[in-house]
């Protein structure tokens, strides 16, 4: 057990437990930057991370009837093949072993996450205005068939950048469902996006086992601080002001997408 990752864990979980953002965006390059971790090790390390936490939320999202299983259903149905499909061609494309292959990328993989957090920080700076954006437009000429492969469209970008940055699934993926889907409530649709990241990460990061890049002791520091951060977060009565919280995590998201893509 090592106190340092555990005390990382439970300030994320503590901000996610008030907040509801800023898991995977936090977690990743608080590993690369300040622990130093391999960019492929905190990668995988952190999808794993996700599927346990987000698990306990989507359980929640569940009991209230906050989930679409049908939008989840068609999300999965793009991100899972696209998740391992990206894992088999990095691993096939720069080395011929595991190891190998994630030395090789971790280039790759420092430019895929900084990217992620730039888009991710961009979907909370203009959250509310894409909100409004999408209620205005109109998708009535939109054939259900149309929207369904959209979404499965979706889902498979989204698995592709989550496999190989751990970070997209939560901002981005409900950004994309508010103009997908602008009739349902907004609490379906972060319990919809939030249902999805769970097999998506889980597979991702099992794919990360398989190609050695999981540290399962950093893995449970981080959890033995974070479920703790995240259970005692929320129940807080008090919260964070949105119009204050949203603009300082872009700012610190753009700021170490910066730092990750100049390495």
């Amino acid at each position: 057990m090592n106190f340092g990752y555990s005390f990382a864990g439970f300030a994320v979980g503590t901000i996610v437990g008030l907040t509801g953002v800023g898991g995977g965006s936090l977690m990743t390059p608080l590993l690369v930057l300040f622990f130093g971790i391999h960019p492929a090790t905190a990668v995988g390390t952190d999808l794993l991370y996700a599927a346990v936490t987000k698990s306990g939320g989507t359980m929640v999202h569940a009991a209230k009837g906050n989930v679409d299983w049908r939008v989840t259903g068609l999300l999965a149905a793009g991100s899972l093949p696209a998740a391992a499909l990206t894992l088999a061609l990095v691993a096939r494309h720069f080395s011929a072993g595991a190891w190998g292959a994630l030395g090789d990328a971790s280039h790759l993989i420092s430019i895929s996450l900084g990217a992620a957090l730039f888009l991710t920080a961009l979907a909370l700076i203009f959250r509310r205005r894409l909100q409004a954006l999408a209620k205005s437009t109109t998708t009535e000429s939109v054939s259900g068939l149309s929207r369904n492969w959209l979404t499965v469209a979706v889902g498979a970008a989204l698995g592709a950048l989550v496999s190989v940055s751990s970070v997209g699934a939560g901002a981005l993926g409900i950004t994309a469902l508010l103009f997908l889907y602008p009739k349902l409530t907004t609490q379906r649709i972060v319990g919809s996006d939030l249902a999805h990241a769970v097999p998506l990460t889980l597979a991702a990061g099992l794919g990360h086992w398989w190609l050695g890049s999981v540290d399962w002791a950093l893995l449970g520091s981080l959890l033995a601080g974070s479920l703790p951060g995240i259970f005692i977060a929320s129940h807080l009565g008090s919260r964070v002001p949105e119009r204050v919280l949203r603009p300082t995590l872009a700012a610190m998201l753009i700021l170490v997408a910066g730092r990750l893509v100049a390495q």
